[in-house]
């Protein structure tokens, strides 16, 4: 969707206090199991935090203060001797409260959650830190920053078929192995690997992320459709001549997420290809923690990369007490989940091609968004 020109924009009060109180909580816990923590002083403008810091510490005085203040937007502090005292900031210090409850003075909180599965949002964050619409918009908006959390909401376990996979890479011949996810990469790249290397016919991959997964094991790429979806793979993957010359059909190896729609499979048959799905690995809903929960809570634009991710985020946060957040998607299979779970279609966002860019460039247009919204 298309946005309008930057503009400031203002929190709701009740938001923010929710989101401040939920912080002095975590730090006044934390307090009482760490014992570098000393007496804990809070309103609903501010909390002082006494940390005991031992001479020999050292370098970890400041690990120790960002550990203090790692769940609060800012804060400041100022060293004594054999301790130091660290005075953490809420986002309602300076607001001025209105009769409608809200702020007269200008505040923009951007809240990012990562949605990946664990340890594979690093890609996505480092795009977000370096992307200059990005970076306009949070030096346009004045009093606002940035905050990226990593809530995953899904995990991988293994598929009926997962199984049955090295046998069939080393006792069929196909002539195409497709491949639509660098999850999916991992799975059929640790199989082939675990079965001596046999030899595969050519290897589809469905994007750029999925190829780069598939090089890392030694694994040649020998397609890649001009956009990173299933249906644009279905249009472009061309027939095997020589099954042609031989009078058969194109026969394509589909190991897949026991999840994962029929778009592929079904548009390729249609097409007169032979298809031997797999379901190796499955795709399930990540159990979040009180803290993932809190973090989802304050959360302003989630991003997915799956329906799976968009499904799980429905199901972790249906009993939470926040507003849904903006959804920033790498694509349209993403896009079109999110309609399908309830999201009206201008708080969706996602790039024309898929692609880790692009996703950071859709989290932009969000962003921009909610610097015009006021709310």
């Amino acid at each position: 969707m298309q946005s309008a020109p930057l503009s400031n924009a203002v929190l709701p009060v009740d938001r923010v206090l929710r989101r401040w109180r939920q912080n002095v909580v975590h730090i006044m816990q934390s307090a009482e199991d760490d014992p570098k923590f000393g007496e804990v002083e809070a309103n609903d403008h501010a909390v002082k935090v006494d940390v005991v810091v031992k001479e020999d510490e050292g370098s970890n005085h400041d690990r120790i203060i960002q550990h203090a203040a790692s769940h609060v937007a800012s804060f400041s502090h100022v060293s004594s001797a054999g301790k130091r005292n660290c005075w953490l900031h809420s986002q309602a210090t300076d607001l001025e409260m209105t009769n409608n409850g809200r702020s007269t003075t200008e505040s923009t909180s951007f809240v990012i959650a990562l949605t990946r599965e664990e340890g594979k949002n690093g890609k996505l964050n480092k795009a977000l830190q370096s992307n200059s619409n990005i970076k306009q918009i949070i030096s346009s908006s004045s009093g606002s920053a940035m905050e990226v959390n990593e809530i995953p909401c899904i995990a991988h376990a293994d598929g009926p078929d997962s199984d049955i996979l090295g046998k069939t890479l080393s006792s069929s011949d196909f002539d195409y192995v497709a491949i639509t996810s660098p999850e999916a990469a991992k799975v059929f790249a640790t199989a082939w690997i675990d079965e001596g290397r046999p030899k595969v016919g050519s290897v589809a991959a469905v994007g750029k992320a999925t190829q780069e997964a598939l090089k890392a094991y030694g694994i040649d790429v020998a397609f890649v459709p001009s956009k990173a979806t299933a249906a644009t793979l279905v249009k472009e993957l061309p027939t095997l001549e020589e099954a042609t010359n031989e009078g058969r059909s194109t026969s394509l190896l589909y190991p897949a997420s026991a999840k994962a729609q029929d778009t592929l499979q079904n548009g390729l048959e249609e097409r007169g290809f032979i298809v031997t799905r797999l379901n190796t690995y499955d795709t399930v809903t990540a159990t979040w923690t009180p803290e993932e929960e809190s973090l989802a809570k304050s959360t302003t634009v989630a991003c997915f990369a799956s329906p799976s991710a968009v499904k799980a985020w429905v199901k972790n946060t249906e009993q939470l007490d926040c507003p849904r957040a903006l959804a920033a998607c790498i694509g349209e299979t993403s896009f079109a989940a999110c309609k399908k779970n309830g999201w009206k279609e201008e708080d969706i966002f996602y790039p024309e091609k898929p692609g880790i860019d692009g996703w950071a460039e859709s989290v932009a247009n969000a962003l921009q968004y909610l610097s015009e919204d006021k709310c």
